[in-house]
C-alpha cells in the first residue's frame, strides 16, 4: 500500500520546482497555428521526460507542431499501460506576454496558457518523478502523449489519441478541473461546427425586386429554425454565431451563410441535432441551401467505465490524501471525448484556478502537489481490465 502522506510530501517540498517549470513553459508562447511556436516546448518537455528514462518518440505535423510520445524505458513486454494526454498549444498569440505577462502573486500564478493547460503538463511530470524518486513501480506503465493542435480540433493528432486509446486500460486527461473547487471532468458535451451557405438570384431591389430571390431572407428563416433545436434542459445548444451575406443595399442578396456551433450532451442528442441540421428545407422561391459539418467531438458520457475510474479517484483521494473530490460536466471538448469512446476516462486532472480562454487565467499553485499526488496514485491503481 503506497504512502499518500510520503507521496504528498515529496510534492510539497518540489512545489518551488513545479512554480520554476511552469514558469517556464509560460514563457514559450504556443499558439496552435504557429507550427515553428510548438518547436522549443516540444524540445524542453522532451528533455524532461529523458531525465527521467523515458523513451520520447517525436511526431512531426503536416500543419501543426506535432506531437510527443513518452514511455518508460524499462516497460516490461506485455505490461499493459495507461496514457496522459495533454496539449501544449494555446488559444493565445504571439506577443500575448506583453499584455498578459507571468505574475505571481500569493501563490497565484498568472500568464497564457497556464491554467488550459501548462500546469497539467507539470503535474504530469512530477507524478511521474515522484513515483520515481518513492521507488514506486506501477503494474500499468503509464504512457504520455502530448499534442500541439488540440484547441482547433486536434485535426491531426486525433488518429494517435483513437489508437493509444484503444490499446490501454485507461486515460487520464489532463486538462484543467473544473471550477475553483477543483472538480473532475466525468462528462463533457459534444461539439459540432456546421455551415449554411444560401444561394439566390441577385435582382435590382428598387427597378425589378420580384425578379430576384432574396437569401437573406431565406436565411432569416434558417437561423429562427436553427434557434428552435435549442434545449437548455437538456443540456443542447445551437448557436448562430457568425452570418454573411448580400453585395450591396440596392442588390436583392444572391447569396448569404451562417456558421453554428452546437454542444450536446449525449450521443443521441448529436444524433438528432445533426439530422436536423442537415434536414433543413427552404422555403423561399428560388433558394437552395448547401450545408455542411458535422458533431466533430462526440459526447463524453458517464459511461460505467469512467464510473468506474471516477469511483477509484474518489476513494484514492479520500483514503490516501484526505481530499474530498466532487465530478461535474464541462461544456467544452476535449481529446477525452475521443478517448471515452473506446477506455476508462478521466478528464480535468489538471490544476485548480480559472480563466480557461480569458484574460484573467490563473493557476492557484497552493494546490499543485495534492493534484499532483492523485494523479499519481491513480497511475499506481491496478489494472481495470482483466
Amino acid at each position: 500500500m503506497q504512502d499518500g502522506q510520503q507521496l504528498l510530501d515529496l510534492l510539497q517540498d518540489a512545489s518551488g520546482s513545479m512554480a520554476g517549470l511552469l514558469g517556464d513553459l509560460v514563457l514559450m508562447e504556443t499558439p496552435s497555428t504557429d507550427a515553428a511556436s510548438q518547436q522549443p516546448i516540444l524540445a524542453r518537455l522532451q528533455a524532461e521526460f529523458e531525465a527521467i528514462d523515458y523513451r520520447v518518440i517525436r511526431v512531426p505535423g503536416r500543419n501543426s507542431g506535432g506531437q510527443l510520445y513518452a514511455a518508460p524505458g524499462d516497460r516490461a513486454r506485455g505490461q499493459p499501460a495507461q496514457v496522459m494526454i495533454g496539449h501544449c498549444d494555446t488559444v493565445w498569440p504571439i506577443g500575448t506576454l506583453r499584455e498578459m505577462p507571468l505574475e505571481c502573486e500569493k501563490n497565484i500564478l498568472r500568464g497564457p496558457g497556464v491554467y488550459d493547460m501548462k500546469a497539467g503538463l507539470v503535474e504530469m511530470l512530477f507524478a511521474l518523478r515522484a513515483i520515481r524518486e518513492l521507488g514506486w513501480r506501477p503494474s500499468v506503465a503509464p504512457l504520455c502523449f502530448i499534442n500541439s493542435d488540440e484547441e482547433i480540433g486536434s485535426r491531426e493528432s486525433t488518429r494517435y489519441v483513437r489508437a493509444l486509446a484503444r490499446c490501454v486500460d485507461r486515460c487520464m486527461v489532463l486538462e484543467p478541473s473544473l471550477g475553483r473547487d477543483g472538480k473532475i471532468k466525468t462528462a463533457r458535451k459534444g461539439v459540432g461546427r456546421f455551415e449554411v451557405i444560401v444561394r439566390g438570384k441577385a435582382a435590382h431591389a428598387g427597378l425589378d425586386p420580384g425578379a430576384g430571390a432574396s437569401a437573406i431572407l431565406e436565411l432569416s428563416h434558417v437561423i429562427q429554425k436553427l434557434f428552435e433545436l435549442n434545449d437548455p434542459e437538456q443540456g443542447t445548444s445551437v448557436n448562430v454565431g457568425v452570418i454573411d451575406g448580400g453585395i450591396r443595399p440596392n442588390m436583392v442578396a444572391p447569396e448569404s451563410r451562417a456558421i453554428i456551433d452546437v454542444r450536446v450532451p449525449t450521443h443521441a442528442d448529436a444524433a438528432r441535432v445533426e439530422q436536423a441540421i442537415h434536414g433543413l428545407e427552404s422555403v423561399t422561391p428560388g433558394v437552395t441551401l448547401e450545408i455542411v459539418g458535422a458533431i466533430g467531438r462526440p459526447p463524453m458520457e458517464r459511461t460505467e467505465q469512467n464510473q468506474r475510474l471516477w469511483h477509484i479517484a474518489r476513494d484514492l483521494a479520500i483514503d490516501h490524501l484526505e481530499l474530498e473530490l466532487e465530478q461535474g460536466m464541462a461544456g467544452g471538448g476535449s481529446d477525452g471525448n475521443t478517448t471515452s469512446l473506446y477506455t476508462a476516462t478521466l478528464d480535468g486532472m489538471g490544476a485548480v484556478g480559472d480563466g480557461a480562454h480569458a484574460r484573467h487565467e490563473f493557476v492557484d499553485l497552493d494546490h499543485l502537489p495534492e493534484r499532483c499526488a492523485l494523479l499519481a496514485m491513480l497511475l499506481m491503481a491496478p489494472p481495470m481490465k482483466s
